[in-house]
C-alpha cells in the first residue's frame, strides 16, 4: 500500500516502438542540495528546473522550518532567501520527511551543528531505514540523538553548541553520510575532513564550492578520496539550473532498449561522471545508447542521450563501479533478463538498505515474471532471457519503492504478458508525471485505483 492512502496497481503491457522525446524530471540529488544551501546562504537564491517530487518538497519544508523562505514562483522555478550558517531556528513542529532518506540524512547533517533540537520522522518505509551511519559520524561533532534501536526514526537530535573539527573516514560508500559530514562541518570552525575508499557522487562539494565554501578533493598516496571543508564560511546566493536526473532517465532509456522499434532522445541529462554508470554499463551490454552534445550548466556536465532498440548480452560489472549506478541495479537488471546469456553485479549490498532490500525486492520481482535470478549478499545474478523470451505475466510487490515499481514497469512493455506492479503511488516521490510521459511516448501502462476504475 501507498504511503498515506490506497494501493494504485500499475499494469504494463507488451508495447509498439516507443518514439519521441523523454523530458524527464530534475536531478533529485542536485535538488535536495539546492534547497539546503540556498536555504543557509545569505541572501536570494533562485532555482530553475528543481524536481517537485514528494522527496524534494520535504526537504523544502524541512527547510522552511529551520527558518529559510522558500516560494515557488512556477513550474520548476523556485526562490529562497537563506539565514546564514550558524543561524538555523528551532524547528516548532516535527519534521516528517516522508519516504526521503536523502533528505533526512542531509537535513540532520546541517542540524548537528546548529544549537538547535529537531524532531525527524517519517513514513513506515524510512522508519525502517538505518541512520546510525550518519548519526555516528555526527556525534563526533557533539550531536546528541534519542530515537528507536539502530537510530531508526522518529529520532530527537540536538545539535552541538561547540562543535568540534572531525576527520572521519567512511566505513562504506555512501554520498548521503559524506554529505551529512560535509553538512555538518559547515558551522564547524577548523577543518572538516571526510575520507573515503571510493569516490562516491560529488553532488555536495561541487554545489559547497558554487556557493562560496572552501572544499577541495585529493587522492591520498593510499588511493583514498580526502574531502577538506573550511568551516563557517559566508556562503553567496546562486542562480541554480538543475540538470534532468540520470537515475529518473535510465528507465524511459532502459524501455527504448527494450521494446522493438523505438528510439527517444533524453535531452539535457545530468552526466556527472559519479553517476553515469548505468549508461556506461548499457553501451558494454551492446546498447546503441549515443551520448551528445556535452556541455556544462551550474557546475555540472549534462548531455544529450539517444537510445534505440539494440540486441544485448550479458556483462558482468565490477564492485568499484557500483557507486557510480547504485540507483539504477533494478532496472540494470530488467534490462539484464532481455540479453543473451549471464549478467552478474557485483558490489551491491548497499542496496539492502535503500527504500527497501532492493536486492530481494528484483529478485523477487523477475522471478515473478519467469526470468531466473540468483541472489547473493553483494552480488546479483541475472539469466537472460532474450530479446523475445521474458514471460511476465506476474504481480510484483513494490514494497514502497518507487525504483521497484518504475523498473516493472518497463519490464513489462516488452514482455510477453502484462506484468501488475501492485502500487504504482510511490513513484511520485522522485518521478511525478511518471505515467502520462511513458504513454505519450507510446507505452501502455494504466494506473488503476482499487476498484479497477484508470
Amino acid at each position: 500500500m501507498a504511503s498515506g492512502g490506497a494501493p494504485q496497481p500499475l499494469i504494463s503491457r507488451k508495447s509498439g516502438p516507443l518514439r519521441g522525446s523523454a523530458l524527464g524530471p530534475g536531478d533529485k540529488s542536485i535538488s535536495h542540495r539546492a534547497l539546503i544551501l540556498g536555504g543557509l546562504a545569505v541572501g536570494e537564491s533562485r532555482i530553475e528546473g528543481l524536481l517537485e517530487g514528494e522527496d524534494v518538497l520535504r526537504t523544502a519544508d524541512a527547510m522552511r522550518a529551520f527558518g529559510a523562505d522558500i516560494e515557488r514562483l512556477g513550474a520548476g522555478s523556485w526562490r529562497v532567501r537563506g539565514v546564514g550558517v550558524g543561524a538555523l531556528a528551532e524547528p516548532e513542529d516535527v519534521i516528517d520527511f516522508g519516504n526521503s532518506g536523502t533528505g533526512v540524512r542531509l537535513v540532520m547533517g546541517l542540524a548537528a551543528t546548529h544549537p538547535v533540537s529537531a524532531t525527524f520522522t517519517g513514513d513506515a518505509s524510512l522508519r525502517r531505514r538505518p541512520m546510525a551511519r550518519v548519526l555516528d559520524p555526527l556525534s563526533l561533532f557533539g550531536a546528541q540523538s534519542m530515537g528507536r534501536s539502530g537510530g531508526r526514526l522518529p529520532l530527537t537530535m540536538r545539535g552541538s553548541r561547540a562543535p568540534m573539527p572531525v576527520e572521519y573516514e567512511t566505513p562504506m560508500a555512501s554520498a548521503q553520510v559524506k554529505s551529512a559530514v560535509l553538512l555538518a562541518g559547515l558551522n564547524t570552525p577548523g577543518d572538516t575532513v571526510v575520507i573515503e575508499r571510493e569516490s562516491t557522487r560529488d553532488h555536495s562539494e561541487r554545489m559547497l564550492r558554487a556557493f562560496g565554501a572552501a572544499i577541495s578533493t585529493e587522492v591520498t598516496p593510499e588511493g583514498k578520496w580526502m574531502i577538506r571543508l573550511c568551516g563557517q564560511p559566508e556562503l553567496t546566493p546562486q542562480s541554480v539550473t538543475v540538470a534532468r536526473d540520470p537515475s529518473s532517465a535510465a528507465f524511459p532509456t532502459a524501455a527504448a532498449v527494450l521494446v522493438e522499434g523505438s528510439e527517444l532522445l533524453l535531452p539535457a541529462i545530468g552526466a556527472n561522471p559519479t553517476r553515469f554508470g548505468f549508461y556506461e554499463t548499457l553501451r558494454e551490454m551492446g546498447a546503441s545508447v549515443d551520448i551528445e552534445n556535452h556541455r556544462e550548466e551550474g557546475g555540472e556536465p549534462v548531455v544529450d542521450v539517444r537510445a534505440r532498440f539494440s540486441a544485448l548480452k550479458g556483462i558482468e560489472t565490477p564492485p568499484e563501479r557500483a557507486p557510480s549506478m547504485i540507483d539504477e541495479y533494478p532496472i540494470l537488471a530488467v534490462v539484464a533478463a532481455f540479453a543473451e546469456g549471464t549478467s552478474i553485479f557485483h558490489g551491491v549490498s548497499e542496496l539492502r538498505v535503500k527504500e527497501t532490500d532492493r536486492i530481494a525486492a528484483t529478485a523477487k520481482g523477475l522471478a515473478a515474471c519467469g526470468v531466473s535470478v540468483e541472489e547473493k549478499p553483494d552480488t546479483l545474478i541475472v539469466h537472460g532471457a532474450g530479446p523475445q523470451g521474458v514471460p511476465g505475466g506476474g504481480t510484483v510487490a513494490a514494497e514502497l519503492d518507487h525504483r521497484i515499481a518504475m523498473s516493472f514497469a518497463m519490464l513489462g512493455l516488452a514482455a510477453q504478458n502484462p506484468v501488475t506492479i501492485d502500487d504504482g503511488a510511490p513513484i511520485a516521490t522522485s518521478f511525478p508525471g511518471f505515467t502520462e510521459l511513458m504513454r505519450g511516448l507510446g507505452a501502455d501502462l494504466a494506473m488503476e485505483t482499487v476498484d479497477g476504475s484508470k
